[in-house]
């Protein structure tokens, strides 16, 4: 039984077990536009990734041992669904029908192709949609993979240029993928260049201290081929501590810095923030055409990750034998076309309240405090009018466990804090912990933080009225331009968002 999907797939019959996954249904989209005839089966509740499937034609089917059909060749699955326990992986199995799991089929993508691997415990996403759009201004045969629906991508997790229909057999392309740590899953990916964003305690249930994770990324470093680049942020602790011990390990890479605090090329300098937009200048343009960028989304965490991506795109110019300082027009343009992506301070809509109050309510996938604390921290220099109501779920009890007091000093930017129940990951079991959402509220309030700020609600939805009636209730001059409503967190309390619209 071979794990290797076929050099040419046009033509080939491939079934995605949990084919609503998010990073499914982006190498869906590869794989189709490669040619191969897709189906899939997922459980029947509605998600997001729905519409991409539909996009192109496809309809995800319930699960069933009938959904494996003598045409099908291999069959990739979600690392959420076993081989024993599955219907469909289980008439699979029976057929002897290859079967892949997403990351063994993502890291087989990549070795046809000159792949860049993006990775970090924070910032992965946005700094692969922002290098998927700079590239969008570029001549480069590419195709790029996000791990979320990206806006400048058409609403879809993929990019791919049009130059990719033609390239000549045996011709390489580009290919840009997000990479995730969890499980060690990017080890299957084979990259030629690495963006390393952060480096951080998480995912505790399978990295239990520091130096487990750390470990996981130096090992992803370590894969690069001898003159391979490691883009790092010299702006966090983590990526610097994990590539000075890669550096004794192979010293035949090259280590890029990028950030404020970064020597050479990718030096950052912070500019103003005004009209909405965030303005910042680096070193290897300055004496260019372009030499101030702009970026429309808020955060120094969003700044840092345009600089990686502006980073790897010069790099991957430079392979060509294009001089960056050429294309700063283009870089520019493309920084400023990326909007973000789904749940990455995603607006997802305006309402004006019944007493007039101007109301923005934006969704972010902000899970990690340190990633809620610095989110925070730029709607608070980016919105500076408004007043900010946050709604948080934590999710996973192991997390919110080993992270508890960080959770609780996460906030501070907020003007109003509302809590629920954790939301519980399938890997664990509730009753093997004695935390609860009330024990992060306690924390919460231990922190100094008003009491008259802080609300709890066990279930989402029973906070509705409670939100409508905060935001229409009159502002102070402080606050001008109205609210900001705020649904945060790995869980499904985005509804809450939707639900007051």
């Amino acid at each position: 039984m071979t794990n290797q999907l076929p050099e040419n797939l046009k033509g080939v019959h491939i079934h995605f077990v949990g084919i609503k996954g998010t990073g499914m249904a982006a190498l869906v989209e590869i794989l189709f536009h490669a040619g191969a005839i897709i189906t899939g089966s997922d459980v029947s509740e509605r998600f997001y990734t729905d519409e991409i499937i539909e996009k192109l034609g496809l309809k995800a089917v319930e699960f069933s041992e009938n959904n494996i059909t003598e045409e099908i060749q291999y069959v990739i699955y979600s690392s959420a669904y076993k081989l024993d326990k599955n219907p469909d992986l289980i008439a699979a199995v029976k057929k002897s029908i290859p079967c892949l799991l997403y990351t063994q089929a993502l890291g087989n993508y990549s070795e046809r192709a000159f792949s860049c691997g993006i990775c970090g415990v924070h910032g992965k996403t946005s700094t692969t949609g922002l290098t998927g759009t700079i590239l969008k201004e570029l001549d480069l045969p590419v195709q790029v993979l996000a791990g979320s629906i990206i806006n400048s991508f058409g609403q879809t997790c993929t990019y791919t240029s049009p130059l990719i229909s033609k390239l000549n057999a045996g011709d390489k392309k580009y290919f840009v993928a997000e990479t995730c740590e969890y499980q060690r899953h990017f080890m299957s990916f084979c990259p030629q260049k690495i963006i390393l964003t952060s480096v951080e305690p998480d995912h505790q249930d399978y990295y239990p201290t520091y130096e487990d994770i750390r470990q996981a990324f130096i090992d992803y470093i370590c894969k690069l081929p001898e003159g391979g680049d490691v883009i790092y942020c010299a702006d966090d602790k983590g990526a610097v501590d994990t590539v000075t011990i890669a550096k004794t390990l192979r010293k035949d890479i090259n280590y890029i810095p990028y950030g404020e605090s970064a020597e050479g090329e990718y030096s950052l300098k912070f500019g103003k923030v005004e009209n909405e937009k965030n303005s910042f200048s680096i070193k290897l343009f300055e004496k260019s055409c372009v030499p101030e960028f702009a970026l429309s989304m808020p955060g120094r965490h969003e700044v840092l990750d345009a600089c990686a991506a502006t980073a790897l795109v010069c790099q991957m110019l430079r392979d060509k034998g294009i001089d960056p300082i050429t294309q700063a027009e283009s870089i520019g343009t493309g920084l400023l076309n990326f909007t973000g992506g789904k749940r990455r301070s995603e607006i997802v809509g305006r309402l004006k309240t019944k007493s007039g109050n101007d109301v923005v309510v934006i969704d972010d996938y902000g899970h990690h405090p340190t990633a809620v604390k610095t989110t925070l921290e730029g709607f608070r220099e980016f919105y500076k009018g408004r007043k900010i109501i946050v709604d948080f779920m934590s999710h996973t009890y192991s997390r919110t466990q080993a992270l508890l007091k960080e959770f609780a000093s996460s906030f501070e930017s907020s003007d109003e804090l509302i809590l629920h129940k954790i939301y519980s990951s399938a890997r664990e079991n509730p009753s093997d912990f004695t935390i609860t959402g009330k024990t992060l509220y306690e924390e919460v309030l231990k922190t100094g933080k008003d009491k008259e700020t802080v609300h709890y609600f066990e279930e989402i939805l029973d906070a509705k009225d409670f939100v409508l009636e905060e935001l229409d209730k009159p502002l102070d001059s402080k606050y001008p331009d109205g609210y900001l409503f705020v649904t945060m967190g790995a869980g499904d309390n985005w509804k809450l968002g939707k639900a007051i619209l």
